[in-house]
């Protein structure tokens, strides 16, 4: 089943549960069902459906204490394509600090540049 078609099946309150996820980045279980004004329980209910929809993923974490689950936004739903320039990826991606002024920013610059 495509994203597109499984979105279309969502319930208003899968609909809101999902628009969360995919604006906050990820969010603790523990605060998406009070996020969305629904009973806990009617929230692990609704990220159930998303996972087994494959809209969003969720792992476990103790947060403020307590396990509950991090969910964030499926993989497939994410756009890397900001990031690219032409089959270059950004430099700033990564641990180390770039220099605006090294060659490896310029290349990715004049990728961009010509992409277009």
């Amino acid at each position: 089943m495509s994203t597109a078609a499984s979105e279309e099946d969502l319930t208003e309150d899968e609909r809101k549960g999902l628009e969360l996820v995919r604006e906050s980045g990820g969010i603790h279980q523990s605060d998406f069902w009070k996020e969305i004004d629904v009973s806990s329980r009617k929230g692990s209910r609704i990220i159930e459906s998303l996972v087994e929809k494959g809209l969003v993923q969720r792992e476990e974490t103790v947060y403020e204490g307590h396990n509950t689950y991090f969910v964030t936004p499926a993989a497939r739903d994410l756009d890397f394509s900001l990031l690219m320039a032409g089959d270059m990826l950004s430099p700033f991606i990564g641990e180390e600090e770039i220099d605006p002024e090294s060659d490896a920013f310029s290349q990715w610059m004049m990728n961009l540049a010509y992409e277009e």
